[in-house]
């Protein structure tokens, strides 16, 4: 495929590399293992305000998809999956989202000390499905 006229190939549109929408970070100020559960304490466009204006106009459009994903809780895995971006990047996202208060980190239901085994069984057979 050329562009018109020029005899030059057309471009695909340029993607956001996932270390620029942390800032090059890649620690969190929260322990979000793959199983934590999140969810959004408000809409991307403000708990009253239904037209985006000020602040949330500017908001990152991975930041909206996350708290769009999130009105209902997810797990960490689920939020990198279903928006497809690595897990590290949904990770410091996150953390910072929380930080914010935009949304609620609720951990995983147990409390510290060993991990559960059947979770680790259900992970293992998901793997070997893949």
């Amino acid at each position: 495929m050329t562009t018109a006229g020029s005899g030059r190939p057309a471009r695909k549109p340029a993607r956001v590399r996932p270390y620029s929408l942390t800032g090059g970070r890649t620690r969190s100020g929260h322990v979000l293992l793959v199983e934590t559960f999140v969810a959004s304490l408000e809409s991307p466009d403000g708990p009253l305000d239904p037209a985006p204006s000020g602040l949330n106009a500017r908001m990152m459009p991975e930041i909206r998809a996350i708290i769009e994903l999130c009105d209902r809780m997810r797990s960490v895995a689920e939020v990198s999956a279903m928006l497809k971006i690595p897990l590290g990047v949904v990770r410091v996202l996150l953390s910072d989202l929380a930080d914010q208060g935009k949304i609620r980190v609720y951990g995983t239901g147990r409390g510290p000390g060993q991990p559960d085994r059947a979770l680790l069984e259900r992970v293992l057979s998901g793997l070997r499905r893949l």
